[in-house]
């Protein structure tokens, strides 16, 4: 899994570099190499899926960080 994170994390910041192009330039990355059609479509497909990929890790990692920091809590109260 962590080889899938690695994937996810370097094409979202791929997509986020080309979104950061077309709002301060006005140049899209992703439609000057491949252009127009579904190929490029699928591309944005697959920088969201990592996205959401992503976005799923970091609530997970929030969940078990939190699970553990009330398991400190109740072993503190007990002593």
């Amino acid at each position: 899994m962590i080889i899938g994170n690695i994937i996810a994390l370097v094409i979202m910041i791929i997509g986020c570099l080309n979104w950061f192009l077309v709002g301060v330039f006005s140049w899209n990355l992703v439609t000057w190499i491949f252009g127009v059609g579904v190929f490029t479509r699928i591309i944005y497909a697959i920088v969201g899926l990592a996205g959401l990929w992503m976005l799923i890790q970091l609530c997970i990692r929030r969940s078990r960080l939190f699970s553990r920091d009330e398991t400190i809590r109740r072993v503190r109260d007990d002593k």
